[in-house]
């Protein structure tokens, strides 16, 4: 099937902000891979970055990374973002800066999705707003206050090693019923203090951890802030049922500090709300007046419910939302993940060189 009818143009061209200029519009969009050992980022890993580095990917995103917390992550081969691993990290960004590239890591906590007993840390618990599963169930005690500040002081101190490292801005994962997602759903967030009670209010903790990053880094790096309607349980829960209740839910993170909002939705081109075609990343652009970065299924013909193959398919769609002003950068997520060369590929034209994405591309780091 042919990549696309229409001109790619708009989707090489520069883009610039107060913070961060960029070659092209297009991001790599973090994608857990789980080949650090022991959580440190190692040659394969610093290789894999370098060649999205090397074929034009306007921006990298890294996989998501642990904070200094015992419960950040389920897997002793998922990346952390302190002690020894900052080591590796330091690695990576040398070799994508040296193949001329621009870099964030994402900063992550999952949250209550962690079972019992996983490694790295098998004695840690489960952390969650109200100890409560994705699906309701009780598992753990609600964090404290206290416990909640310290998480915030836990993003806070990735934020300054991003910084201290030489990265390109930070990215925070507040999405698909993680720990900062975990505050904002009212089925995962029954508290009654100063983190919960109505979408502004549970709004709070991910707002302390903008603003503690902000302070850490100053007021010229880059902030992105990653967020989602849908949850990895349920694709069709809704944080803002109507574009009004969205632009409640945003404006705090405006005025906390965020330069760009990272707008994931399972496929790019299905409207947000009724009565208008605008996405999520549209909407959120036309509420906030920042920038948006729009993501979900680009390159695909299949649709973001499983990691199952899926063949290359038409940019046309989004070649004119980009060009209409609905968003500002794309992220290519498995078409990128099994193809290193994607954006060169159809910066150049070379549709029928483009791989189709096959579920084997999760087994290794091409």
């Amino acid at each position: 099937m042919s990549q696309t009818n229409l001109s790619t143009k708009p989707l090489f061209q520069p883009f610039t902000s107060e913070n961060i200029n960029l070659p092209n519009l297009t991001v790599m969009a973090p994608m857990t891979r789980g080949f650090s050992p022991g959580g440190v980022p190692n040659d394969d890993v610093v290789a894999y970055y370098r060649r999205r580095a090397e074929n034009n990917v306007g921006l990298i995103v890294t996989e998501g990374t642990g904070i200094n917390h015992p419960s950040s992550v389920s897997g002793d081969s998922i990346p952390l973002f302190h002690g020894e691993a900052l080591n590796g990290w330091s690695r990576v960004v040398e070799e994508v800066h040296n193949a001329g590239g621009k870099i964030v890591p994402q900063l992550w906590h999952v949250g209550m999705t962690r079972k019992e007993g996983e490694l790295p840390n098998k004695e840690a618990l489960p952390a969650g707003p109200s100890g409560l599963s994705l699906d309701g169930e009780k598992v753990n005690e609600p964090m404290t206050e206290e416990e909640v500040v310290n998480m915030v002081e836990a993003y806070a101190q990735a934020a300054a090693d991003a910084k201290r490292l030489g990265f390109d801005g930070i990215e925070i994962h507040g999405a698909h019923g993680y720990l900062i997602d975990q505050f904002f759903w009212e089925q995962t967030n029954k508290r009654t203090d100063r983190y919960g009670g109505d979408l502004v209010g549970r709004t709070q903790f991910a707002v302390e951890v903008v603003e503690a990053c902000r302070c850490e880094v100053g007021p010229d790096f880059p902030i992105i802030f990653r967020f989602s309607q849908w949850k990895m349980n349920d694709y069709n829960a809704k944080l803002a049922k109507s574009q009004e209740e969205l632009e409640h839910f945003l404006q705090p993170f405006v005025d906390a500090g965020v330069d760009i909002f990272h707008c994931s939705t399972r496929r790019f081109w299905e409207p947000e709300f009724e009565g208008s075609d605008l996405n999520l990343a549209g909407w959120t652009k036309k509420l906030t007046g920042k920038p948006v970065i729009a993501v979900g299924s680009v390159g695909l013909n299949g649709e973001f419910t499983s990691f199952s193959g899926a063949e290359t398919t038409s940019l046309d769609g989004l070649i004119e939302k980009l060009d209409s002003g609905e968003f500002d950068l794309v992220a290519i997520g498995r078409s990128l993940l099994m193809d290193p060369e994607w954006v060169r590929k159809v910066e150049e034209g070379r549709a029928d060189d483009l791989l189709a994405f096959d579920k084997e591309a999760l087994q290794k780091l091409y």
